[in-house]
């Protein structure tokens, strides 16, 4: 057995149980061996609480195994001072002789110097143990740093002969494709990123709230397409109950949780909105909104991956799906729905 492997994945499943809550930081999971065995394990707490290799390490029973331990983690330990002082420094300390690692942190105040460090202090550092997981795993985290704009999801619902939406309705509501356990899944999706963003027709047609009322979790920060201030105030993406950025071309003074940018509807979009969400130091958006504005994001390559429901049902006549010119990357059941990724390489 790979002992490496097997501890670097318990450390991405502690990771993940800091999505949606460490921003801006990474999600990191660290585990502490010895003699093959946990002693220590831990996760990244909300922004400016410890690291993982803190709560990895405060998890110890007893401390005098460190001298004689491996600590694991998915990500280089930090060698700066930000919120909290460096990981690296910490290891060093506590005298924890090996140290292996998931992948290098390219964050230009890491970015091999914690690495560095460690070897220094005579620290045995071996990385890329698991390196494609972890990058996976820490895909919002790199995008930001490498493309200086948030990491980009495409979701939507299509019924089984291509139809994102019907050509009419009766009532203010969304007619769902998918099924409930597919609702609920993107309702945990809505916990793990920093914002989701829908047109003005989406939230003049369907009236969506835009919450994670289906699972536990942070609501996402509301994004909104109104290029004419044409929503009616009482639409629930007015509502104040969570923040909210509406991009207009219209001068419109902000109030409580409501923030107004101008952007120019007259030229690309996808570009202009990813500049808007930097600026608010978005890490991360699921784009909801119709075929107008999924199909911007598609045309000007600014998407990193789409995760597309295809239902049972169909339509006579309606709003054609998104087009992708990538193939399905994977594909997975949901009941009795499909659903298919595609990722951006």
């Amino acid at each position: 057995m790979d002992y490496d492997k097997k501890y670097m994945a318990r450390c991405l499943e502690l990771g993940k149980n800091g999505i949606g809550t460490s921003r801006p930081n990474p999600s990191v999971g660290a585990v502490i061996v010895h003699h093959d065995k946990i002693i220590g394990e831990g996760f990244t707490d909300p922004y400016g609480g410890p690291h993982a290799e803190v709560n990895a390490v405060n998890s110890v029973k007893d401390e005098s195994l460190l001298k004689e331990a491996t600590i694991y983690v998915t990500l280089e330990p930090c060698s700066h001072h930000g919120k909290t002082p460096p990981c690296a420094d910490l290891i060093i300390r506590k005298q924890i002789p090996n140290v292996v690692i998931g992948t290098v942190d390219t964050n230009s105040l890491v970015f091999g110097e914690g690495i560095k460090r460690l070897e220094k202090a005579g620290c045995n550092v071996k990385v890329g143990v698991l390196e494609d997981e972890c990058k996976q795993h820490h895909k919002r985290f790199f995008t930001v740093q490498n493309k200086q704009r948030p990491y980009i999801i495409l979701k939507w619902a299509e019924t089984n002969n291509g139809f994102i939406a019907p050509e009419s309705k009766e009532k203010q509501e969304p007619v769902w494709i998918s099924n409930a356990y597919a609702k609920q899944l993107v309702h945990k999706w809505r916990s793990e990123e920093h914002a989701i963003l829908v047109g003005t027709n989406t939230v003049v047609a369907d009236n969506p709230k835009l919450n994670v009322r289906h699972w536990t979790g942070n609501n996402p920060t509301r994004i909104v397409l109104d290029k004419s201030l044409r929503i009616p105030n009482n639409l629930s993406v007015l509502d104040r109950s969570i923040l909210t950025i509406v991009l207009t071309e219209k001068e419109q003074d902000s109030k409580e949780n409501i923030t107004f940018e101008r952007i120019d509807f007259s030229k690309e979009l996808a570009s202009q909105i990813c500049d808007v969400l930097s600026k608010y130091k978005i890490q991360s958006v699921i784009i909801e909104g119709g075929t107008q504005t999924l199909q911007s994001f598609i045309n000007e390559n600014l998407w990193d991956e789409a995760r597309v429901f295809v239902g049972e049902i169909s339509f006579t006549k309606g709003v054609k799906a998104p087009v992708l010119k990538q193939s399905v990357t994977k594909e997975e059941k949901i009941k009795n729905n499909t659903l298919r990724y595609f990722f951006n390489d």
